[in-house]
């Protein structure tokens, strides 16, 4: 059985609640069950934080699974140590956005995190992370 986990940043907590017009309606834990039920052959671990450095320490703890989803959220734009960390481990990592943010205000179209994915998804909403995880599956 693979195992993948699912990393999300700041705010993402407060999916369905937060702008829903650029976000959507639907909370994360919701759409997990949905993820969980469409991929019975994949263990799906779960982590959301507000907290720089506690993202840094899941990218490290899940560093062994077979890929990590990862939407580092405002910290794409910010965040050295978030790169860095995808830099130092193995698993492979695929960078979702939900929304498209290279549509949105300039600063969101720098990334520290793009050049260290092994791929990116952007703009395509919660789908993006069922694609993140069916390349996952597909590459192992």
């Amino acid at each position: 059985m693979k195992r993948i986990a699912i990393i999300n940043g700041p705010n993402l907590n407060l999916l369905g609640q937060r702008e829903p017009g650029i976000y959507g309606a639907k909370g994360f834990e919701d759409f997990l069950q949905e993820l969980r039920t469409a991929f019975p052959e994949v263990e799906l671990e779960y982590f959301q934080s507000n907290v720089e450095g506690e993202l840094v320490d899941a990218l490290q703890k899940f560093a062994t699974c077979d890929g990590i989803v990862l939407n580092p959220a405002a910290y794409t734009h910010t965040s050295v140590a978030i790169g860095d960390a995808i830099a130092a481990i193995s698993a492979p990592v695929i960078e979702v956005h939900i929304s498209n943010v290279h549509a949105r205000e300039d600063f969101r179209k720098i990334s520290h995190v793009s050049a260290k994915a092994d791929g990116t998804i952007c703009g395509l909403g919660l789908p993006g992370y069922k694609l993140a995880i069916d390349y996952l599956v597909l590459k192992g």
